[in-house]
């Protein structure tokens, strides 16, 4: 079967773009930089965009347009014969699932709000009636079933019209309106009375606040939240690899949808930032900031039926690019391991992601009292624990570590092919960085991400845990270690 391709550069940008642009830019940068003190804060996230996150986007997009498979496949396409890479693709299929699992009720919660803000539900509402409707929201489990059965059967049927007739062409106009929509509301979120105290303490460094914080503390929250950014690390960004013609070389359109996600970041900060300041509201506030604070913020405003209508409308669209590039991945998965058509793939995927959000989505009512990570957690943060602490990190480690090792791909094999076409030459000279450096950032990242959550549990669930972190590292480490079988014979 021929392999589908995009009908255009540009819509490999805005799609893979799509794919890095969600509920991450557009809920969790803003409170982020809230609690990590600003503009500090988003210098050290730039840079860690630079060394981070661009050279892992090359590793999945190399081996995504080398392979001309999904991650279900690409290892074994590429790895030397007697190596067991191909092991590490589980981290990816398991990934993608499990990010759906939540995902798709997040994606749902975006569209309910979008209903509501644009029917004036929020009109005239204090703090109290906005927080009581979140609340309601979350113990209704047959209204959160239907928002999110609703968001499948959208996506899925994005999915089965193809790449260039169904996510290229709903990516193009999503994305374009998405920008359109956020230039809008930064306009009128900076335009407000009070606002200046925000753009100054976005736009303006204080590194005298930052030490308050806590260095450390600022610079592994920049570092995790830019690798976490680009939805690296579980072959989402590698199917559309697969997807490329090799006219333009990898790393400049690496950094042109870093460019982009980084746009989306920063100008939802510019919508939410100086609203906060302009209402004398914490904007670290965390998780809630956005279905509680934001719409407390516009039932103040005038005409905040329609700005509030669109701020859920934008998040909307943020949510559900990411959600139809990560259901590609998914019906990829059953077209390269069985061959399957991408009308039967569609259907069966559909059906079976319904079925595994149900855990997450019973999570916030039936199940409240199922706490899995400890006091007041809740199904969904266990499978975001899942994605975020482990195979993300887990499967970025194994693509630098598969593109830089002799026994892998190897590092001549990832040159040649990332450069092919035209564009931005990707720096041979940093092969020292990219085979030591980058991985240790990477392994420094999982292991910390591990200590935060289990460190104020006490010494024995910290000692406990730190321990499954070091075994699932082992284990991606192993299979980088096998020779293949041209290196036994050659010995």
């Amino acid at each position: 079967m021929k392999r589908e391709t995009f009908g255009s550069r540009l819509g490999f940008i805005l799609v893979s773009a799509g794919c890095a642009v969600g509920i991450g830019n557009v809920w969790k940068f803003p409170y982020m930089c809230g609690q990590f003190g600003g503009a500090a804060f988003i210098l050290i996230y730039l840079v860690f965009l630079l060394i981070m996150g661009i050279p892992v986007m090359v590793c999945e997009f190399g081996v995504g347009r080398a392979s001309r498979h999904s991650v279900a496949a690409a290892y074994e396409t590429l790895e030397p014969q007697g190596t067991k890479w191909h092991i590490t693709k589980w981290i990816g299929i398991i990934g993608c699932y499990f990010l759906m699992m939540f995902y798709t009720t997040v994606g749902g919660w975006m569209l309910y709000y979008c209903v509501r803000s644009f029917s004036g539900d929020f009109v005239g509402a204090d703090m109290e009636t906005v927080s009581a409707g979140f609340s309601d929201m979350l113990g209704n489990m047959p209204l959160m079933t239907f928002w999110t059965i609703l968001i499948c059967i959208i996506g899925f049927g994005v999915c089965a019209f193809g790449i260039q007739k169904g996510i290229e062409k709903v990516s193009k106009f999503m994305m374009t309106a998405l920008l359109l929509i956020m230039i809008v509301l930064a306009i009128h979120s900076v335009m407000m009375k009070g606002a200046g105290a925000g753009i100054r303490f976005y736009l303006i460094p204080d590194f005298r606040q930052m030490a308050e914080i806590g260095i450390g503390n600022v610079i592994f929250g920049a570092m995790s939240q830019a690798f976490f950014t680009l939805s690296i690390g579980i072959g989402a960004m590698l199917i559309f690899g697969s997807y490329m013609e090799k006219d333009q070389r990898l790393f400049g359109e690496a950094v042109n949808i870093t460019v982009l996600d980084t746009v989306v970041a920063l100008m939802a900060g510019f919508i939410i930032i100086p609203a906060c300041f302009a209402y004398g509201i914490e904007p670290g506030a965390g998780p809630s900031l956005i279905f509680i604070t934001i719409p407390n913020i516009f039932a103040q405003v005038a005409g905040g039926r329609v700005w509030g209508g669109l701020f859920f409308l934008f998040l909307s669209f943020a949510a559900f690019t990411t959600l139809v590039a990560v259901f590609e991945n998914i019906i990829s998965f059953d077209m390269d391991l069985f061959g399957w058509s991408r009308k039967k793939s569609t259907l069966v995927s559909l059906i079976l992601i319904i079925i595994l959000s149900m855990p997450c989505v019973m999570g916030f009512n039936v199940l409240a009292g199922f706490t899995p990570l400890g006091e007041g957690s809740t199904i969904m943060d266990l499978e975001d624990f899942i994605v975020s602490n482990n195979l993300l990190p887990l499967g970025s480690l194994g693509y630098v570590l598969f593109c830089t090792k002799k026994n892998g791909w190897g590092w001549n094999h990832f040159l040649e092919e990332i450069n092919q076409g035209e564009g931005w030459k990707f720096p041979s000279g940093i092969k020292g960085y990219m085979s030591y450096g980058l991985p240790l950032l990477i392994i420094i990242i999982y292991l910390k991400g591990y200590y935060d959550k289990f460190q104020p549990m006490g010494t024995k669930v910290l000692v406990g845990w730190m321990i499954v972190a070091i075994l699932f590292l082992t284990f991606v480490i192993g299979c980088s270690c096998g020779k293949s079988n041209a290196e036994k014979v050659d010995k």
